[in-house]
C-alpha cells in the first residue's frame, strides 16, 4: 500500500514538473493531425468529383484509411513524448486513463472504436447511400468519432460511429457507383396490367439516368391488391447521386403515357354511412 501511494505521489510530482512547452507540443501534434486530415479529405473529395464515376468511388474509399493513418502516427509521437516524461509511471497513468474511460468518456471511446471498425471492416464507405438507425443519406465523411450523411432534404446529419454496434446498417450500393432504385406505381384494379407494365418498362429503359447490363437488368413485377394494383420496376441508376432524379423522371414519363392509354390511379372507396334513426 505504501508503494502504491509512493508511486502516485511520484506521478503527481512528475505531472507538476512538466513544462508548458511540452504540453503545447502535444497539443500541436493533435492539431496538426486534425488539420492535415481535414485538408486531405477536402483535396481527395475535390479530386474525386473530377473523375469518372468508378474512379470517384475508389478515391473516396481510401480517405478514411489515410485519415486514421495520420491519427495513429500522431498518437505514436504523443505516446513517445509521454513515455519520456513519465517513464515507468506511464503504466500507472494508463490505468488512471482506463478508469476515466470507464466512468466519464466511454461513449467517446466507443465512437472511436466504431470509427476503426468502419474504416477497416467497411460496412459502408464514403460515397455510399446508407440507412443506419433512423438516418438515410449519402456518406460524405467518416471521422474519428462520427459519420456525416447528407439526407435527401440536403441536411447534414452527424451519426455517432458507435451506432454500428447496435443498429442495422443497409448500404444501397456498397462501394459501387451504380445503385438499384425501386419504382412503384399504383393503378386501378380494372386497368390493363400488360399495357401498364410495358409503359413503365419503356419509361425506365429510355431514362437518361438508367444503367443496364447483364448483371444489372431491369426487373418488372406486379401485385394485385384488394383496391388497386401495384406495378414495380427495379432498375439501376447510372450514378447513385441521381437516385431521386431517376425515380422522378420515370414517374413523370410513365404517368403521361398511362393517362393517354386510359389507365388511371386507384380511387379511394367511398363508404356510405346510413343516417342515424331519429
Amino acid at each position: 500500500m505504501v508503494n502504491g501511494n509512493s508511486s502516485r505521489e511520484q506521478l503527481l510530482e512528475t505531472v507538476k514538473s512538466i513544462e508548458i512547452q511540452t504540453i503545447i507540443n502535444i497539443a500541436l501534434i493533435f492539431l496538426f493531425a486534425f488539420i492535415l486530415g481535414r485538408i486531405i479529405t477536402i483535396l481527395f473529395s475535390k479530386l474525386s468529383d473530377k473523375m469518372n464515376r468508378s474512379d470517384r468511388v475508389k478515391v473516396k474509399m481510401i480517405i478514411p484509411a489515410v485519415k486514421f493513418g495520420i491519427y495513429i502516427i500522431a498518437f505514436y509521437y504523443v505516446l513517445g513524448e509521454m513515455f519520456k516524461i513519465f517513464g515507468p509511471e506511464l503504466f500507472l497513468l494508463t490505468g488512471l486513463l482506463g478508469a476515466a474511460i470507464g466512468f466519464g468518456i466511454k461513449d467517446l471511446f466507443a465512437d472511436i472504436i466504431g470509427g476503426v471498425v468502419i474504416t477497416f471492416e467497411k460496412p459502408y464507405q464514403i460515397g455510399d447511400k446508407i440507412s443506419i438507425g433512423s438516418y438515410y443519406g449519402e456518406v460524405i465523411d467518416i471521422g474519428l468519432r462520427a459519420t456525416k450523411l447528407v439526407t435527401p432534404d440536403d441536411d447534414v446529419v452527424t451519426a455517432p460511429n458507435s451506432l454500428i454496434f447496435n443498429e442495422t446498417v443497409a448500404s444501397g450500393n456498397y462501394g459501387n457507383s451504380e445503385m438499384m432504385v425501386v419504382i412503384d406505381l399504383y393503378i386501378a384494379s380494372e386497368s390493363d396490367v400488360k399495357t401498364a407494365m410495358r409503359i413503365l418498362r419503356e419509361a425506365v429503359v429510355s431514362s437518361k439516368y438508367v444503367y443496364i447490363s447483364s448483371r444489372s437488368p431491369v426487373i418488372m413485377l406486379h401485385k394485385a391488391l384488394p383496391f388497386y394494383t401495384r406495378i414495380r420496376a427495379k432498375a439501376y441508376a447510372n450514378d447513385l447521386r441521381d437516385e431521386f432524379e431517376f425515380e422522378s423522371d420515370v414517374h413523370t414519363k410513365a404517368w403521361i403515357e398511362l393517362q393517354k392509354n386510359g389507365i388511371r390511379a386507384p380511387q379511394l372507396p367511398i363508404l356510405s354511412i346510413p343516417p342515424l334513426d331519429e
